[in-house]
Formats: structure tokens, sequence, C-alpha cells
């Protein structure tokens, strides 16, 4: 399947391209409290570690906001402000971080979203216009009676046109619902009215399971259609679980490859090995790698080679012993009880093979191609109301 991305403007939060032809990226948002620097600092460092290429922290007051300085001094990575309700934080973010979050629901009056449109400009760092179900502007809610896809995608809109009216075009946006299919709506009628970049997520997903689960259907779906140019997968579950899942979910799609890809059986009456306890070790052992690796990790030697054969490396287990093979070829006999430990050196090894040949560290991008777009000047009005593509039902 060759997926067509969505033609957008490209803008850049610290030194992370997002929209046109860069990579689909992926950020998460710290769940310490911003004002603990040294708990907020770790947990960054986890994700860093995961390969979280942007991190957003909440700057509920003026003490989060005075953390600042001392947390993005800490980082190698992007850092991106949350900010709702008062602008004076915004003010005060907008001096220290890569891009600042601001909620066009509940930021207050316009003169207000002026102030932050000067901060960000000041130092010429962009600004992610933030649509929520769960905050809308109140006269947007009386016209659609409840948070549906249109009122989130208009909400959008307004926004987008007013900052335009000022002449701000450094932006990127989000329409997040809970509910998969009112985000897709939201996101596909934006998609089709504005080439700004777009940041996909399912908003309170839930637990790491369900969370999971739903964000994989939804921004599958979105980017399966070439929708989405960053995203964040929220879980009620540790950040760096965030950054895994929204990792598989551009592996699955092949619009990145970043570390190792496990390929594993569902175990039947054949397997003579603990194929999931493995898996699921070599997993949490071979997290540090980022070379794109598949890795198999197979039941029984009848059919371990053939199921195997897409992988660079993997293991298959029975009679009594194992066996270790590359690209579908037998390697070695090991004994069942090194079998685990050979593995795991052998993909070292071999990850570091593929780094000294330059290799590893690239990250192929999607060619971005034109995609079919109501919207094709910055200036045009909202176009809610008239024709454009069906939703996606």
């Amino acid at each position: 399947m060759h997926i067509t991305r969505r033609k957008t403007r490209q803008i850049q939060v610290g030194t992370v391209k997002i929209g046109g032809d860069a990579p689909v990226s992926v950020q998460s948002m710290c769940s310490t409290d911003t004002r603990d620097v040294a708990a907020t600092v770790e947990q960054i460092r986890q994700l860093e570690t995961a390969g979280c290429e942007l991190i957003r922290v909440a700057v509920p007051d003026e003490e989060a906001a005075a953390a600042l300085p001392k947390i993005k001094a800490a980082m190698t990575v992007p850092l991106i402000a949350d900010i709702h309700f008062d602008h004076r934080l915004a003010l005060k973010a907008a001096a220290i971080v890569d891009c600042v979050r601001i909620n066009p629901g509940n930021i207050g009056a316009w003169w207000k979203v002026e102030e932050v449109i000067k901060a960000v400009n000041d130092r010429g760092i962009p600004i992610r216009v933030g649509v929520n179900g769960g905050s809308l502007e109140r006269h947007l809610l009386d016209k659609y009676g409840w948070p549906t896809p249109e009122a989130l995608a208009e909400s959008a809109l307004n926004a987008v046109h007013a900052l335009e009216d000022v002449g701000f075009t450094n932006l990127k946006v989000s329409l997040k619902a809970s509910d998969v299919h009112h985000a897709i709506d939201a996101y596909w009628l934006f998609a089709h009215q504005s080439d700004y970049p777009i940041h996909i997520g399912i908003t309170e997903a839930g637990t790491a399971m369900t969370g999971a689960v739903k964000s994989a259907m939804g921004l599958g779906y979105l980017l399966a259609n070439g929708i989405g140019d960053t995203l964040r997968v929220s879980l009620a579950a540790d950040p760096v679980e965030e950054v895994k899942v929204g990792y598989e979910i551009l592996k699955s799609l092949e619009l990145r490859h970043r570390g190792i890809n496990v390929i594993a059986c569902p175990t039947c009456g054949r397997v003579e090995i603990d194929v999931v306890r493995m898996a699921n070790e070599l997993e949490k052992k071979l997290g540090h790698i980022k070379t794109p690796l598949n890795v198999s990790v197979l039941g029984c030697v009848v059919n371990g080679i053939g199921e195997g054969k897409e992988a660079d490396i993997g293991i298959a287990g029975g009679e009594g012993k194992g066996i270790l093979f590359k690209k579908g070829k037998l390697v070695r006999k090991v004994p069942m009880e090194e079998l685990m430990d050979t593995l795991i050196q052998e993909v070292e090894l071999l990850a570091k093979e593929k780094e000294a040949e330059g290799n590893g560290a690239s990250v192929p991008s999607v060619e971005s191609q034109e995609w079919e777009s109501v919207a094709a000047d910055s200036g045009q009005p909202s176009t809610l109301g008239k024709e454009i593509p069906v939703l996606p039902h």
C-alpha cells in the first residue's frame, strides 16, 4: 500500500521539521508536576531515550512558568508549553520554549491572542492551535448543540483565519476528541480545507491497552489516508508507553522505521519455547536500539525459518535445541538455555554493523505528493457547509 501524504506547509519546532516532506514526528507530554524540575527532567530523559522527538509540559501557573528555563536547559529535544486560560503564562513561556500551544476556546479576548502572537513572532517560534471537544467556544456549542466534528473544524478554521488576518502563519493545528469517529471526521473536514500541518491524536483515549487500540484505529486511519504530520498517543499510562505505541503505529504503516520490530508467533501446541516471555523480554532489553531491525521469535523448528524469512535475524525452538537464523537461512544451532542471550548479543552486533555502514541513523520519509484540498490558498474563508469530500463513514 502506497500512502500519499497530504501536502502541507512546513514549520519548524526547535530542530524538528513538521509538515511538508518531513517524516511524521512522535511526541508526548510529561505527566509530572512541571514545578518539580527534578521529576520533570527525569521523565524527559526517559522520553528522550525512548525516541520522543517533541515534549510538551503543562504550564498552569507562574511557578510552573518559572521552572521552564531549568527544564529547557536539561533537554535535547524541543520543548512545547501547554497553556490554558491565562495568556500571560504564554508570554512568559514564549521566551523559553520552542512552541506554544493555546486553545482558542479558553484563551480569552482576541487582544490576548495578539499579545501571544507578538511574543512568539519576536522569537520566531510557532503556535499550535489546539482545539478540544471539551472546551469549544460557547457560540459554537450554541450553534451545533454539542462538540460535533463540524464544530471542531469550524473552531480551528476560525482561529486559523483570524491568525492569518494579522499575518501569522507559523502554526500547526490539532482537533482532538475522545470518540474515534468524531476525531476522524473533524480532522477530515479540516484537512480538506486547509494546508497547515496537523497534529493528530485521540484525546483521553484510555488506559494503556484500550488507549493504544483506540489510537491505532483512529490515527492509523488518518495516517493511511495521508492526514497527520505529528502525533501523540494519549494514554492513562507512563508517557514512555505513548512513544512506543506511536512508533508502532507508524512502523505498521511503514511510515517510520525505528528500533526493533518483533515478529512473534501467536503460539500453539507445537511450541517448545516460551515465546510470550521471550518476545516481551526482547522488546524490553533491546529498547535502546534505534537501528531498524526485524527480529523473529518463533516457537518451532518445523516452520520457524519459513515463517521468519522476512526477519533480519531470529530464533526458533524445538527438539531440545534452538536455531539462530538470518534472512531465512540457518546460522547455527544453539542450546535452549543460551538461546535468548545469544539472540540479544547477535541483534546488538547486527545493529552496530548496520550503524557502521551508515544505514542505521537514516529515517526514510514517505514522498509527499499533491493531495486534493478545497483550500488552495491561505486567505480562503471557511468552506464549511460548501461542497467538500464526503466524510469517511
